[in-house]
């Protein structure tokens, strides 16, 4: 393969990485709508859109994969593809959050919600704004940027944290809740996985430009 052929490749499939991060984006916005409309129809669409999701991370882990073992690239061409493999695996299970959040609303079907959602809705926001940034980071190689990811990660914590006393505090004052606020804990606790999947992304942006780890906070698992 020419240089430039390989060169078109490797841009394919970052097209194609941005393309799955706005699908991610759009489940999520989409879970979050459902939930709060309880739009059951809606939470059913974003569980079975997830597939489309997955179909796209394995057609990207294959390309990538096929790459590096035809061209056997070296330097910043290698730690580009074993970055677009690990951002596809990043971005595919923050979309299987959102399709979490699908089935949570699936759950909870008619029953009113233990409690409105604008914390939720913020965790969301942050989290949503954290992935675009992350990406943006990522097409433009910068490692300031990514690294600003980080510190909003500060914040989701801080809102899961603040959720999970209310929740916590309200299934002490109500036992016969317990049930109804455990569906929002699950929501909470996929909206903080999903910052920090974003944060995982800003790290790989850092490990393609400076070829180094260190540099990067410890990665979540």
């Amino acid at each position: 393969m020419l240089r430039a052929d390989f060169d078109r490749s490797l841009s394919q499939l970052q097209d194609e990485l941005l393309e799955l991060g706005h699908m991610v984006e759009l489940a999520i916005i989409k879970s979050m709508d459902a939930l709060e409309r309880r739009d059951l129809t809606a939470s059913f669409e974003v569980v079975q859109e997830d597939e489309s999701i997955n179909q796209l991370r394995f057609k990207l882990e294959e390309d990538s994969i096929d790459l590096i073992a035809t061209q056997q690239p070296l330097a910043v061409d290698l730690r580009t593809l074993v970055a677009v493999l690990q951002i596809a695996v990043e971005l595919e299970r923050m979309g299987d959050y959102a399709e979490g959040i699908g089935k949570v609303g699936l759950i909870i079907g008619d029953e009113p919600l233990f409690k409105p959602i604008g914390d939720l809705r913020q965790m969301s926001t942050h989290a949503i704004d954290m992935l675009r940034r992350s990406l943006r980071a990522w097409v433009d190689r910068d490692t300031e940027a990514a690294k600003l990811v980080w510190d909003d990660d500060d914040k989701v914590d801080a809102l899961y944290d603040q959720v999970c006393r209310d929740l916590l505090s309200g299934m002490a004052r109500e036992p016969q809740t317990i049930q109804r606020a455990t569906h929002l804990l699950w929501v909470a606790h996929d909206l903080e996985r999903m910052a920090d999947r974003a944060t995982n992304i800003s790290e790989r942006v850092i490990f393609v430009v400076t070829g180094r780890m260190d540099t990067a906070r410890k990665e979540t698992e």
